[in-house]
């Protein structure tokens, strides 16, 4: 059993005083010589800052939500260590709790749980005898929570004060009244959007405080606080230990890729099992400070005047878990502490400070080179718009490829979130609670994959995701504490060791992408002698081996969406028959406004080819270059000799019809265009008809441009196909998912050729599934993400003033230089041959457009490449490598 005078400051509604008279009891407790212990119920960030101020100890929180009803004595017997009475503030009215939960979490259920009387506070300024029925109805409805005293606020005058007393004096049983405080806007915190300013932002808050200190010594019966906080009966439990609460965290590792990329082994927590009771009770008794064993991980975590709101056990966890926590300003300092592994960026008020922090660039430049290195990063609303490309139209870091700005609607409330992949801080399906607190938005709402998932509310029963994450980076509106799942400060401790362990961060000022990347196997340059017919084979799949980061394949890296998901499982399950492909031909047909005799399912884009390339004795087959080379390769495979039409670099790779030959009775030519990423006008493709000509149209990328603008899919016109292909938007390229489009006489030619059930019951129930209203919504927010994604990485190759042509597609074709491929390959990236288009050379590569934190790290690889890149732009102008 514990002994710990304590009280709870609570009242009958917000505004009635409560962190007046509490923040006031613990200053003018404190100048009597009390060690005082300050807390707060519920999750609120900005009255710890003035209780600590008044205490001189660390704020801290008491809320079941975020931490469990179990860990509640022990977090107060943690704060309380060593203290005299430990002082309670608590939210909202007494009996007020989470919605729906009937008092949960409300100050009241603290209370209880705490089994700690409560001084009642209570704005007098606008009744009198009244405020006694008020004062008697709160004692009387939950007998399990003793209303010990009341403190009467803004009381108008000394008459009116004394007929509130004689009313509460009648009370039966009595109940004192402990003091009166009259209006006084001196002592009062001023407010703005959020609540009231921190602590950390008045300047003139100590003076406030001493002048408030003095006030409630006056007014305020002292010993008779004392007293009641003395009444407490002593507290079965322990304090809470840091240390035991990571021993005893979920060792369980990442399961899934987070969103297709590699699980996030380096946050794995089975390591602090062996290493808690060694390391950790060594820091904690030293506080954290003193000499700094070898490979210890060094946490920068933000302060300051824009970032004031954090909870001081997260510092805990993480020495506790064998870290050094080092606090900066990003308003005033201009580089992250010495040897950082780890970065922290919690809550605050960026938008107030968005100026400052704008202005404050080297600080700026310096975290986006820190996370673009791979170093660990966590970011709670204030630090997710920190994080953000602008706020308010100001610059900030820039790692997320989003934008923040104020909004008048407030989000306030408690949230259980779900982890749905594998990432820095969450494991998929693992259950965390928190709270949002904000007037901002963030656009787009998510990245690559979100941080969590909000549980669905009416028809949307599949929740929808907020914030980011990937394997390094985790950013989101969601303030989680900590100490109610200290899994999460064991996974980033452990992968802000694993970052020091690459020795990343010693390089002061210059991280260097390319050794945030495993290095590859052993693998020879490609030939530059290549023969050109193996050039035409070559694919982007054969770059990108294990150990590399692809940016070769052109195949979206997102996860599939659960209705996708679904749909393959089904024609899995479908498999045990032949597969009948005319449902995934009439959703195609009505999907594109077509009779289903104007469509046909294909295998991939590959079959189509194929069959075009058999369809006809072609005599002057043509494909309009840079394109892929499946149709050069379905060609020759048919016994054909294709010429080419070469569109020019200097011409910004633009299309003109007339140089197609009238003798041509096949042209092929791609829309927008693989490598090159360039759209050609729809009028342009129509310019080709011929009566003796079929024109085809490799559309396998226009479900990556926003609108489809030039798509001649829903044509149906003589002498015109479309090629369409699942590959590349929705990650399928094991199911060989497509379908072509045209006039009826053309389709039934083909099919005719079609070797029968050539298409598989899983291509056939995704294609049905992809012509879902469903497809069409997530289609329109994967184009977006992709356009703005895309834009990022040309801005950064216009920054290292590398040409590249402006893209349309889920791509960028640069001219990188010779040997650059092969030096990004050796600093853990795969990007696809130029050489192996016709009409490029060497120096050209292929980058697949990736989310934020894999583009910066590419750019900074691509940055050491300067010599390489210097010797190519000497090169010879581009030349045709197919004869």
């Amino acid at each position: 059993m514990v002994t710990l005078p304590r009280l709870v400051i609570a009242a009958p509604a917000s505004g009635h005083g409560k962190t007046t008279i509490a923040t006031g009891l613990m200053a003018a407790l404190s100048a009597r010589g009390c060690a005082v212990s300050g807390h707060k119920v519920g999750p609120d960030y900005i009255d710890p800052g003035y209780h600590a101020l008044a205490t001189g100890r660390p704020g801290r929180n008491l809320d079941p939500h975020l931490v469990g009803e179990e860990r509640l004595v022990p977090l107060l017997l943690h704060g309380a260590r060593g203290a005299d009475v430990a002082i309670v503030e608590g939210v909202m009215g007494l009996y007020d709790g989470q919605l729906g939960a009937d008092g949960w979490a409300s100050t009241a259920h603290v209370a209880s749980v705490l089994d700690a009387p409560v001084v009642l506070v209570v704005d007098v300024s606008h009744a009198s005898r009244s405020v006694a029925a008020v004062v008697q109805g709160m004692r009387s409805f939950d007998p399990r929570v003793r209303i010990a005293g009341v403190v009467l606020n803004k009381a108008g005058s000394v008459r009116h004060s004394d007929e509130v007393r004689r009313a509460i004096g009648e009370l039966r049983p009595a109940l004192p009244v402990l003091g009166v405080l009259h209006r006084d806007a001196g002592v009062e915190a001023p407010s703005r959007h959020l609540g009231l300013v921190p602590a950390d932002e008045r300047e003139e808050s100590a003076a406030a405080l001493a002048r408030l200190s003095d006030q409630i010594t006056t007014c305020i019966d002292l010993d008779a606080v004392v007293e009641i906080a003395r009444s407490a009966p002593d507290l079965a439990g322990a304090p809470w230990d840091p240390v035991a609460e990571l021993a005893h965290v979920s060792h369980r590792p990442p399961v899934e890729p987070c969103s297709g990329r590699p699980a996030v082994t380096s946050c794995d927590v089975a390591p602090l099992a062996t290493r808690t009771q060694d390391v950790a009770e060594d820091v904690l008794r030293s506080g954290g400070h003193g000499d700094r064993p070898a490979e210890r991980p060094v946490i920068a975590m933000a302060g300051g005047r824009a970032f004031t709101f954090r909870y001081a056990e997260t510092e805990e966890l993480l020495v506790a878990a064998g870290c050094d926590v080092v606090t900066f300003d990003p308003l005033t300092d201009d580089s992250l502490p010495p040897g950082t592994t780890g970065l922290h960026l919690g809550g605050g008020f960026p938008e107030v400070h968005a100026g400052d922090l704008a202005a404050n660039a080297p600080l700026r430049r310096a975290i986006a080179d820190a996370v673009v290195a791979g170093m660990p990063t966590v970011a709670e609303c204030a630090g997710l718009l920190y994080l953000c490309q602008t706020l308010d139209d100001r610059p900030m870091t820039g790692v997320l490829a989003a934008h923040a700005a104020m909004t008048p609607r407030l989000t306030l409330g408690y949230r259980t979130v779900t982890a749905a992949y594998d990432n820095l801080l969450g494991r998929v399906g693992e259950t965390v609670t928190g709270h949002e607190f904000h007037r901002t938005a963030v656009s787009p709402a998510a990245g690559a994959a979100p941080a969590w998932v909000l549980p669905g509310r009416g028809n949307d029963s599949e929740g929808s995701g907020e914030g980011f994450a990937e394997a390094s980076v985790h950013a989101s509106y969601v303030h989680v504490h900590w100490a109610g799942h200290p899994q999460l400060a064991a996974r980033f401790a452990e992968a802000a060791r694993h970052y020091a362990g690459r020795g990343d961060h010693a390089r002061a000022g210059g991280h260097r992408a390319e050794a945030t990347a495993p290095r590859p196997p052993a693998s020879p340059p490609a030939s530059r002698q290549a023969d050109p017919e193996e050039r035409l084979r070559h694919h982007g799949d054969v770059e990108a081996v294990d150990g590399l980061v692809d940016l070769a394949v052109n195949v979206v890296d997102e996860a599939w969406p659960p209705w996708l998901e679904r749909a393959l499982l089904d024609g899995l399950t479908r498999s045990r028959r032949y597969p009948d492909a005319a449902p995934a031909r009439q959703g195609v047909a009505t999907q594109h406004g077509l009779d289903s005799e104007q469509v046909l399912v294909t295998a991939g884009a590959a079959e189509a080819f194929t069959l075009i390339a058999r369809l006809r004795p072609w005599r002057h087959p043509l494909v309009v270059h840079p394109q892929f080379t499946e149709p050069d390769v379905a060609l020759r495979n048919a016994g054909h000799r294709p010429s080419h039409v070469l569109c020019r670099a200097d011409d910004g790779f633009a299309f003109d019809p007339r140089e197609v030959p009238e003798r041509a009775d096949l042209v092929i030519i791609g829309n927008p265009t693989n490598p090159t990423g360039v759209l050609h006008p729809a009028d342009h493709i129509r310019a080709l008809l011929r009566p003796h000509r079929l024109v085809v149209v490799d559309e396998a990328f226009m479900d990556t441009v926003p609108g489809e603008p030039e798509s001649l899919v829903s044509a149906g016109i003589p002498g015109l196909l479309v090629v369409r292909s699942l590959t590349k938007q929705w990650a399928l390229p094991g199911i060989r998912a497509g379908h072509l489009t045209g006039d009826a006489a053309t389709v039934a030619g083909l099919h005719a050729l079609q070797t029968p059930w050539s298409v598989s019951a899983p291509a056939v129930t995704a294609t049905i599934a992809c012509c879902s209203p469903e497809a069409r919504a997530e289609t329109a927010r994967r184009t977006e993400r992709t356009g703005e994604h895309r834009a990022l990485l040309e801005a950064g190759l216009d920054d290292l003033a590398i040409a590249h042509q402006p893209s349309r597609a889920s791509f960028v074709l640069a001219r990188t230089g010779v040997g650059v491929r092969e030096a990004l390959r050796a600093a853990g990236f795969a990007v696809r041959r130029g050489d192996t288009f016709p009409g490029l050379d060497e120096s050209w590569v292929r980058i697949a457009v990736r989310e934020p934190v894999t583009t910066r790290r590419l750019l900074a690889a691509l940055r050491a490449c300067d010599t390489s890149r210097a010797t190519s732009q000497d090169a010879a102008d581009t030349t045709a490598v197919v004869p």
